[in-house]
């Protein structure tokens, strides 16, 4: 290696080590209690879709609207969520509640005898996630110096994700032991979520909020006119992207189509989120120093290949592919827009402004899911995938647009 290269690998390693020796502790700490609460929900939910279909008996249609129904309430919630923490100006008791709640529904998948009651689980379970999402990500805004700011969100994300593919390798191997006996790995997923809470409570510190004045509410007109044409751009564009993006239980349905045997159908959320963990930190480290829209169109371009692989193949090699692919689009996007909320929102309305993004992308997910469900019971499961590449497509153009006009 040439000695420009070395030095230019070395800075760029730096440059790396430097951002995290930079990111608060109460951000690891936060890290660190998604992780756990995330290696409690995918025990459960890298194996619900077909615990659905084979043990409870419901169709494709079924899931897709119980997924949809469940993403989309969680994303719906967090407005409420966000404006209550922009009032009061705490972000942490909220996040305790939500997490609370989120423990407290694992037990309930455990004990479902039906789909009905695994809605109302997931419903509970999502409506904790709606009330912690955005004081939470409020509250890593808050907490992080603005010059790290993209690399704190992607290094959250990342330990996130790290639990997001420990929940289903645990999964695997508890099915293993156990001979399929999912009600055992669902009790199993009780004990993280409830160690995620205590951590929250103990181990995280909520930076001083100076509150001048009477307290307003934050949705109140004059207040939304603070927020900018270019944070309204962010939410559109968003939503754009959901709609592109319906629930990930479509994947595991689909490699369990093509034949991947029931106690190993968690390695479809071990490969895509272990892709997801690996590249959050290092793309969102690269948003504050790269034009967003460039990281946005390579996301875009990466979930095209993915529904491609999806669509098209017959053998678990091309499934797996495009499961990979599917991780690597989340990680080149996911925190690149929870950073653009941020850039674009006052700091005093960070809650409402991510309240609002998710209330728009809440309701994308839940039409794309139940789209998806119908797509793959009339017409079949690949065209489920091309739904997906013709609203990736029409992003795109508008991404494409929206840089050629600017």
């Amino acid at each position: 290696m040439a000695e420009s290269e070395r030095s230019a690998s070395g800075s760029t390693a730096g440059k790396f080590g430097s951002a995290l020796h930079h990111i608060p502790t109460s951000i690891w700490v936060l890290g660190f209690v998604s992780l756990l609460m995330d290696v409690s929900s995918e025990l459960i939910h890298s194996l619900l879709p077909v615990f659905l279909v084979s043990v409870l008996g419901a169709s494709a249609i079924t899931v897709g609207f119980i997924e949809g129904a469940a993403e989309s309430l969680a994303l719906i919630v967090k407005i409420f969520s966000g404006v209550l923490s922009d009032y009061l100006g705490k972000r942490k008791v909220l996040a305790v509640i939500g997490y609370g709640l989120g423990a407290l529904s694992k037990p309930l998948f455990a004990l479902a005898g039906s789909p009905g009651m695994v809605l109302g689980a997931r419903l509970i379970d999502r409506t904790g996630k709606g009330i912690r999402g955005a004081p939470r990500d409020a509250l890593v805004a808050d907490i992080a110096p603005p010059e790290v700011r993209g690399a704190a969100f992607g290094l959250r994300q990342s330990l996130d994700t790290v639990g997001a593919f420990l929940g289903p390798l645990l999964a695997i191997v508890f099915m293993l032991l156990w001979a399929d006996n999912f009600r055992h790995v669902f009790w199993i997923a009780v004990i993280p979520a409830f160690l995620a809470v205590a951590l929250l409570l103990f181990g995280v510190r909520e930076p001083e909020h100076h509150l001048d004045g009477k307290r307003t509410n934050p949705i109140k007109l004059d207040n939304l006119r603070q927020l900018s044409g270019a944070y309204w751009w962010v939410v559109v564009f968003g939503t754009l992207f959901t709609l592109a993006r319906f629930s990930e239980a479509f994947l595991v349905l689909r490699a369990q189509q093509v034949g991947l045997a029931m106690a190993w159908i968690p390695m479809v959320f071990v490969a895509m989120n272990a892709v997801y963990a690996l590249t959050a930190y290092p793309f969102g480290k690269l948003a504050d120093s790269m034009r967003h829209t460039t990281l946005l169109k390579a996301g875009l371009v990466t979930l095209i290949a993915a529904d491609v692989m999806l669509g098209l193949s017959i053998h678990l090699t091309g499934i797996f592919i495009g499961i990979v692919l599917w991780g690597l689009h989340m990680g080149l996007t996911q925190g690149l827009l929870s950073a653009m909320v941020a850039d674009t929102a006052p700091a005093e309305l960070r809650g409402t402004a991510y309240g609002f993004f998710n209330l728009c992308s809440g309701i994308a997910m839940l039409a794309a899911s139940v789209l998806a469900g119908e797509l793959w019971e009339r017409l079949g499961a690949s065209f489920t995938f091309y739904a997906g590449i013709a609203f990736s497509l029409f992003a795109l153009g508008v991404l494409v647009w929206r840089e050629q006009k600017a």
